[in-house]
C-alpha cells in the first residue's frame, strides 16, 4: 500500500474519530508523567543555582504533557539552522515553532490529540465543547495559563469587531461567534449555535490557535477595555490606533509582528530573542525555561537551546546553505522537482538526508480568474463558464507536466486525491484533454472573434482581452515556471496575460482589496477536503480568489462582502450541515453534492495532481521522522514535535 493511500484511508478514520457526539474524554497522561529526577537545560540549572530562575518541579506543571521521542531519549544543546526566505515568510516560523494549541495531529494525520486541553468532553449534537486545560503550565515569563486566558483570547479579542471585522471561520456557525465560558480555573466550555462536529479537526490546524494566542496579562494592556491610559501608550508608541499597537504587540496567527516582539509571552518551546522585523537577517529564538512538556524520563523540553532562522533574499542563496551544510532542517522554499537532483547528488558533501514529503493538496497550480472583479467588462469575461472552459482545454498540460515536473503528474482539475473515499471523477478530470481547435471556437461562440493586429483577442468593447496572473515566485516559484507556458499555450488562442510576480505580503493585500484579475496557489483538499474547501466554494476571504468577496459574505453571515449567486448558497448550506453532522456517511453524501455542484459551475481552473515533496535533514540531527504530511493543515514540520529533536555528536 503507498503512502498516499494510507493517509487518504486516515483521512477516513479522522474524520469519524473527531466527530464523534459524546465521545468519551481523551487523556494527554496516562501514568504520572513527572519523575523526580528529571532534568533540565544546563543553562537553566545554573540559572536556578545563581536564584535568576525557580526550580523546575515550580515551572512545570504537576502533571505536564509527556511527548515521547522519535528514536530516543535526547541530550541537551545546539542551534538548530533553518532558513526564511525574504521579509514576509512568517509562517516558516509559526510551521517550526508555533503549534501550541489547546489540540494538535498525531504524526499519521489521522487523530487529534490532547496538547494544552489534556482532556475534553463533546456534548451528543457536538455544539458544546469542554477542555480542561493542564494545571500548572505557565506562559514565557512564568504566568500561569488558566482558563481567563483563553476567555479573554474570544471573548475580548477574536469576537472584538475593531480588531476582526469578521469572527474567523474556524469559531463560528451558522453565521454566529463561539461564546467561550470559564467553568472553573482549568476549565472552559466552547459553545456554538450549532452543530459544529469538525471543530476539534480546525483547532489542530495553524487557524485554531486563537484561544491560546493572546495572555491576558499582557495583551489587555493594549486593550481600550482594560487600560484607560491607552490613548496615551499609542501616542508614545509613535502608532496610529490601538489596533495597530496591539497588533504590534502581540501579533496575530499569520502576521510578522507574531514574532517581532521579544517581551510577548508565548506557550511556544523557543521565544523570541532576535526579533522578525525591519531589516532582520536572521531571527534567533531561545528554549523557554517555562515550557510545559517533558520526555518519557521528565526531561524538560526541549532539547536543542536555539533556532536560528537565516533569512535568505532568494531560493538559490538558501539551497547554497543547504548543500554546504549550513541548513539543519529544510523542506520550505527547496521542495521543487528541479532541485532534487542536486540535493541528491550533494547528500554527502552537505551531510545530509532526505525527507519525503506526502502532498495532501490536490492541485499543483490552481487558476483562480476573479468572477468578482470590480472592472464589469473583466467579471463578465471570468463569469462566464464557456471562457472559463476553453481556457482549460487550451492548456497543454502534459507539456507543463514534463517540463516543469519532470513528468511526475497527471491532468487534474480540483477535488479530493484520486485514492480518497471521497474521489469526484468529473470534477477532477473534466476539460482537462487539450483541444486548441474546440478552445478557439468556444472563445469565437462567446463573443472574443474579433483579434488585432497582434492576433490577440479583443472584448466586445474593443479593449484586448489581456489579464495579469498574480503569483509568489518566492514560495512557489514551480508556478512561475508553469504560468509561463501558460501564457505561451494561452497566446496560440489569442489570450494575452501577464505572470505578475508579486511578494505575499502584496499578493494578500491584493486579495483583500479585491484589485487582482487573477491568481495561483496550489489547490487544497486532496487528503483533507473538509478542513480547506476553498475550491468546492467560496469559503476562505482570502484562499478562495476566484470570489473573496462572496466569502467574505459567507464568513459574516451576509454583513460584509457581495452576496453570491444561488448555486454558492447551495453549497454554504450543504457544508454547514456536513460539518454538523458526526455521521461519516451522511457527510460523504453532503459533500458529494457540492463536488457536483462544484463540476458543473467550473469556477476554478487546474493544471495537474499535486506532486510529493522533499526536503533535507542534516545526519547528526535525530528525532526527526523522515516522512511527513505536506499540508498547512497539519504544518510540517511542528505536528512532528520540534522541540524533541535533537543533536548527535
Amino acid at each position: 500500500m503507498s503512502d498516499e493511500h494510507q493517509f487518504s484511508l486516515g483521512v477516513t478514520r479522522r474524520t469519524f474519530v473527531a466527530g464523534l457526539g459524546g465521545v468519551a474524554a481523551v487523556s494527554v497522561l496516562g501514568a504520572p508523567a513527572f519523575a523526580a529526577g528529571g532534568k533540565e537545560a544546563p543553562a537553566l540549572a545554573a540559572m536556578v543555582k545563581d536564584g535568576k530562575l525557580p526550580p523546575l518541579a515550580d515551572r512545570l506543571p504537576k502533571n505536564p504533557m509527556v511527548v515521547t521521542p522519535h528514536e530516543k531519549i535526547g541530550t541537551y544543546g545546539g542551534t538548530l539552522r533553518r532558513g526564511l526566505r525574504g521579509s514576509s515568510d512568517h509562517n516558516g516560523i509559526l510551521r517550526m515553532v508555533g503549534n501550541q494549541g489547546l489540540v494538535r495531529w498525531n504524526m499519521d494525520f489521522t487523530e487529534v490529540l490532547p496538547n494544552l486541553a489534556e482532556k475534553w468532553e463533546v456534548s451528543d449534537d457536538a455544539s458544546q465543547f469542554t477542555f480542561h486545560l493542564i494545571q500548572g503550565a505557565r506562559w514565557s515569563d512564568g504566568h500561569p495559563f488558566t482558563a481567563d486566558d483563553v476567555v479573554f483570547a474570544i471573548e475580548d479579542c477574536i469576537k472584538n469587531t475593531e480588531l476582526y471585522s469578521a469572527t474567523p471561520a474556524q469559531l463560528a456557525v451558522a453565521g454566529k461567534a463561539v461564546t467561550v465560558e470559564k467553568v472553573d480555573e482549568f476549565t472552559v466550555k466552547f459553545i456554538f449555535a450549532a452543530p459544529n462536529a469538525l471543530y476539534l479537526e480546525n483547532l489542530a490546524t495553524p487557524l485554531g490557535q486563537h484561544p491560546t494566542m493572546f495572555a491576558k496579562h499582557y495583551c489587555s494592556k493594549f486593550l481600550p477595555k482594560y487600560n484607560t491610559a491607552l490613548d496615551a501608550d499609542v501616542k508614545a508608541a509613535g502608532v496610529s490606533s490601538w489596533t495597530e499597537l496591539f497588533r504590534a504587540k502581540c501579533g496575530d496567527i499569520e502576521i510578522p509582528s507574531r514574532w517581532s516582539n521579544i517581551d510577548k509571552p508565548t506557550l511556544d518551546p523557543w521565544v523570541v530573542k532576535e526579533p522578525y522585523s525591519g531589516g532582520a537577517t536572521r531571527v534567533v529564538m531561545t528554549r523557554n525555561p517555562y515550557f510545559w512538556q517533558v520526555d518519557t524520563e521528565g526531561n524538560q523540553l526541549p532539547y536543542i537551546d536555539e533556532v536560528n532562522f537565516g533569512i535568505s533574499q532568494d531560493v538559490e542563496s538558501l539551497m547554497l546553505n543547504v548543500i554546504s551544510g549550513k541548513i539543519d532542517i529544510q523542506e520550505r522554499h527547496i521542495s521543487v522537482l528541479a532541485n532534487k537532483p542536486t540535493l541528491s547528488q550533494n547528500m554527502k558533501k552537505g551531510d545530509y538526508r532526505l525527507l519525503t514529503l506526502v502532498p495532501s493538496a490536490a492541485q499543483q497550480c490552481q487558476i483562480y480568474l476573479n468572477i468578482t472583479h470590480k472592472d464589469p467588462a473583466m467579471r463578465k469575461m471570468f463569469a462566464d463558464k464557456s471562457f472559463r472552459q476553453a481556457l482549460s482545454i487550451a492548456l497543454n498540460r502534459q507539456e507543463i507536466i514534463d517540463i516543469v515536473y519532470f513528468s511526475q503528474s497527471e491532468g487534474y482539475q480540483a477535488g479530493p486525491r484520486p485514492t480518497h473515499p471521497w474521489y469526484h471523477e468529473k470534477l477532477a478530470r473534466q476539460y482537462t484533454e487539450y483541444d486548441a481547435d474546440k478552445a478557439n471556437d468556444l472563445l469565437d461562440k462567446a463573443g472574443y472573434d474579433k483579434k488585432n493586429g497582434n492576433g490577440m483577442r479583443l472584448r466586445p468593447d474593443g479593449k484586448p482581452v489581456f489579464f495579469s496572473i498574480d503569483v509568489i515566485p518566492t514560495l512557489y516559484p514551480d508556478l512561475v515556471d508553469a504560468l509561463e507556458l501558460v501564457k505561451a499555450q494561452w497566446a496560440q488562442i489569442g489570450i494575452d496575460i501577464k505572470v505578475n510576480t508579486i511578494e505575499r505580503a502584496l499578493y494578500y493585500t491584493r486579495g483583500d482589496d479585491n484589485a487582482h484579475d487573477a491568481a495561483v496557489w496550489p489547490g487544497p483538499g486532496g487528503l483533507d477536503p473538509m478542513l480547506d474547501p476553498r475550491d468546492f466554494f467560496a469559503f476562505h476571504p482570502q484562499g478562495s480568489r476566484y470570489a473573496i468577496p462572496w466569502a467574505l459574505w459567507y464568513t459574516s453571515n451576509g454583513q460584509k462582502g457581495e452576496e453570491p449567486p444561488e448555486s454558492q448558497k447551495q453549497r454554504f448550506k450543504l457544508f454547514d450541515e456536513a460539518r454538523s453532522t458526526a455521521d461519516l456517511a451522511k457527510r460523504g453524501e453532503k459533500m458529494k453534492q457540492i463536488f457536483d455542484i462544484a463540476a458543473e459551475e467550473f469556477e476554478t481552473i487546474g493544471l495537474c495532481l499535486a506532486v510529493g515533496g522533499f526536503g533535507i535533514i542534516r545526519n547528526n540531527l535525530r528525532n526527526v521522522p523522515e516522512t511527513e504530511p505536506d499540508s498547512w493543515t497539519w504544518p510540517n514540520p511542528g505536528p512532528a514535535l520540534p522541540q524533541q529533536f535533537t543533536f548527535t555528536s
